[in-house]
């Protein structure tokens, strides 16, 4: 799949005509014209299956990357981040009047995710017939294009439940207009997901030799995700007869996956991107990846750098390049965020940060002359609440802070725990998540990245096996599968705690031809400067070893949140943990959302949506356009027929 994403676009113009279940309205559809060299028929071929599977693979897992759906869908109002330098799709963020059935933005409408969902599921739906009914005994058709077929349209499914609750099941390819549609029960929804993702485990196998072809352990990864959907507490009005059966197949399931999938040796392993293809995108952790590539006439594009990126360029001896990206800043990080890590003995948050950007500009400022590429030129201090050091948040050109290697002073330092009490919320400046940038890419302003991003990987598996053990009462045995993924986590003895690399590593692939010294990227981190002890290469360890007693930042945000029962803190510690290990992975919302916990966390750590947040915004709000488009019996929907079909609240 990797190296022959050939996504035929007038076979998906084709198929678009007639999957149905869009905001397209009657005469807007009506009016499609269609141009194309081919007709359904070549969906009777194994050659049009093999190329509508690719396509569909395309359009379901990659597609999304290319605009701002991902990240508003599933990053945004939650509590690891709010809204950053740039409240462009803010909306999606703080929950207030503009969030509704209609959303006026230029970037993410209340319609682009349901309407992407649908058209992948009519894709996935012609996949699965076409390899149903042709005639073949080729494995690639009947197993593996059909496998897929089933495994695409669970996915998207299992998204739609998890997103909206229940949505219309659309089970069979459309062949002419269809404008009437009903919801199905949340619980038909994932029954067919569980269903669908059954048959995809059991029609293919792991042969794949990248994460970028759909496997076995893909289906087992995310069938374990839909059964623990269902066990979770946005269920509990009807899933009590389910929940016992469907916790121990999450346990079997994950335990199969983590069997085959072995963690990465160091959490930097994950990050350490250094061109298209490379093998830090093939590592067996693993399990399943969104692919990207160098060939522009492919027409993908992955645009996950820019969104997480604070502002750098608008500051003295400081200027845009190639590898401190495009800066969005869409998405700035919460102090639960900051101070859900334990600073020094958890790597995890100083390996994918930037907390330290090289001077580029160069020239003077307070007399001090700067050079470019050798002097720091910003600095962030991620310190603990108690540290007095700092009398401000912002501290330009402050002599009495001064970079190590050059002894010059830091023109601009942002701290987040000092005397003044400002901190980082107010001021639009944060150390930025790297975790999906690059720099292989073809100028400054470039925003088609090439990086394959991860959909699923074995850390993850692990921490829904822990949250099973949790969720059945077993909390002691939750705690295995917690300190695994905890442990890789650690300082290893005679590790350099202040290097830092990531996807900036890849600048020498670039067609774009930039001097080093205008590259505001370094390979250091201010671990010691915000932790304020003196240097060493001592391993440590991070092993919990009593549920009585969790870690001292997991107790200060249980006391945060007011959680006392066993239950509440283990589950309290997992979702913890999720953020420690998954920060910015595409997981966040669902995550919250479908535990319950979303309006709790938003309330105590993100500060544009704390007043707004209710219980209802656990679900999105089912599409205006969806709702005006659709026909019972013949005519339009009445407003209240509109009413009843929509989620309540909005």
């Amino acid at each position: 799949m990797k190296k022959n994403i050939k996504i035929y676009t007038h076979l998906i113009a084709l198929l678009a005509l007639t999957v149905g279940v869009t905001s397209c309205n009657q005469d807007s559809f009506l009016k499609e014209t269609l141009e194309t060299e081919r007709d359904l028929s070549y969906f009777n071929t194994e050659e049009g299956i093999q190329e509508l599977a690719i396509g569909t693979y395309y359009y379901v897992f990659t597609k999304p990357f290319a605009s701002e759906v991902q990240f508003g869908t599933t990053n945004y109002g939650t509590d690891e981040f709010h809204v950053g330098g740039d409240d462009t799709n803010s909306q999606w963020n703080n929950y207030d009047s503009r969030f509704n059935s209609s959303i006026t933005t230029i970037r993410t409408t209340a319609e682009e995710p349901w309407d992407n969902a649908y058209l992948g599921i009519g894709y996935a739906n012609q996949l699965i017939k076409s390899a149903t009914d042709i005639e073949s005994t080729n494995d690639a058709i009947k197993k593996t294009a059909l496998g897929e077929g089933y495994f695409l349209r669970a996915f998207v499914y299992l998204k739609l439940a998890r997103q909206y609750g229940g949505v219309p099941l659309k089970l069979e390819p459309s062949t002419s207009v269809e404008l009437e549609f009903t919801r199905a029960s949340v619980e038909e929804v994932l029954a067919q997901v569980i269903s669908d993702f059954e048959m995809a485990y059991d029609l293919l196998d792991n042969s794949a030799s990248t994460p970028n072809e759909i496997t076995k352990d893909a289906a087992a990864h995310f069938l374990a995700k839909a059964y623990l959907t269902r066990a979770s507490e946005i269920n509990d009005s009807w899933n009590s007869s389910t929940k016992t059966a469907d916790l121990q197949k999450v346990l079997d399931l994950s335990d199969e996956v983590i069997a085959n999938h072995p963690l990465a040796g160091n959490y930097q392993d994950l990050w350490y991107y250094t061109q298209p293809d490379g093998a830090n995108e093939s590592l067996p952790e693993l399990i399943l990846s969104a692919s990207f590539s160098r060939d522009a006439a492919l027409d993908t594009y992955n645009q996950s750098h820019v969104y997480f990126t604070a502002r750098y360029d608008d500051l003295a001896m400081m200027k845009r390049d190639l590898t401190g990206m495009r800066p969005y800043s869409r998405m700035a990080c919460t102090y639960f965020t900051y101070d859900v890590f334990d600073h020094i003995n958890d790597s995890r948050f100083w390996k994918t940060f930037r907390t330290k950007h090289r001077v580029n500009r160069g020239g003077e400022s307070g007399g001090i002359a700067y050079t470019a590429g050798v002097d720091l030129g910003i600095m962030y201090v991620i310190n603990s609440a108690d540290d007095t050091r700092f009398a401000k948040t912002v501290n330009n050109n402050d002599p009495s802070i001064l970079y190590s290697e050059t002894g010059k002073t830091i023109p601009h330092v942002y701290v987040a725990h000092a005397a003044d009490g400002v901190g980082l919320l107010a001021n639009p400046r944060w150390p930025s998540l790297s975790k999906h940038f690059e720099s292989d890419r073809t100028a400054i302003n470039d925003n088609r990245g090439m990086r394959d991003e991860i959909l699923a990987r074995s850390a993850e598996t692990y921490l829904m096996a822990a949250e099973a053990k949790i969720r059945m009462g077993d909390y002691s045995e939750a705690l295995p599968y917690i300190n695994a993924v905890r442990s890789r986590a650690t300082y290893k003895s005679g590790e350099d705690r202040s290097y830092y690399m990531d996807g900036a590593e890849s600048y020498p692939t670039s067609d774009y031809s930039q001097p080093l010294s205008d590259n505001s990227y370094m390979n250091e981190n201010s671990y010691y400067e915000s932790n304020n002890i003196s240097e060493t290469t001592a391993a440590t360890s991070l092993t919990i070893n009593s549920t009585s007693t969790l870690p001292d930042e997991d107790e200060a945000i249980i006391t945060t949140l007011g959680y006392s029962s066993d239950y509440d803190r283990m589950m309290c510690l997992v979702l913890n943990e999720r953020t420690r290990e998954l920060c910015g992975e595409w997981l966040r919302w669902e995550d919250l959302s479908r535990t319950k916990t979303l309006v709790a966390r938003v309330r105590a750590y993100n500060p544009e949506a704390s007043a707004n947040i209710q219980d209802y915004h656990n679900l999105r709000p089912i599409p205006q356009t969806f709702l005006d488009g659709i026909y019972t019996e013949g005519r339009p929907l009445t407003a209240d027929e509109k009413s009843a079909m929509q989620n309540p609240g909005y």
